[in-house]
């Protein structure tokens, strides 16, 4: 079976997402964490799960909030000028840097 990738290439740590599905969404964060190897992305204060742990030497125990991933299919990056989540497109400078753009309105989001 092969692997299907997604556009975790296309979302880096630092970035600001939008939720487009699950119980988060609507929600916007910034990505803490990208696991590319399972195509997912940890957004702070965004999809909040209950963690039971066991007490330790080190910790007390109990019940922990915590971020759980979410799959890089059901994120869109945020553009700060269209306020809005968007597809990302790709374009060249003359001195051969890569930068992405937003589809809808051009703009450069790598500043």
């Amino acid at each position: 079976m092969a692997v299907v990738r997604h556009e975790t290439g296309r979302i880096k740590k630092g970035d600001t997402v939008v939720v487009l599905t699950g119980k988060s969404r609507g929600k916007q964060g910034q990505v803490m964490r990208v696991i590319q190897k399972k195509d997912r992305v940890l957004v702070e204060r965004v999809n909040i799960i209950k963690k039971h742990t066991k007490p330790t030497q080190n910790s007390q125990g109990g019940i922990v909030e915590k971020e759980a991933s979410i799959h890089t299919s059901n994120v869109a990056l945020l553009c700060p000028k269209c306020k809005k989540g968007v597809r990302i497109g790709y374009k060249y400078h003359d001195d051969g840097a890569k930068v992405r753009v937003c589809r809808r309105c051009g703009e450069e989001l790598d500043k």
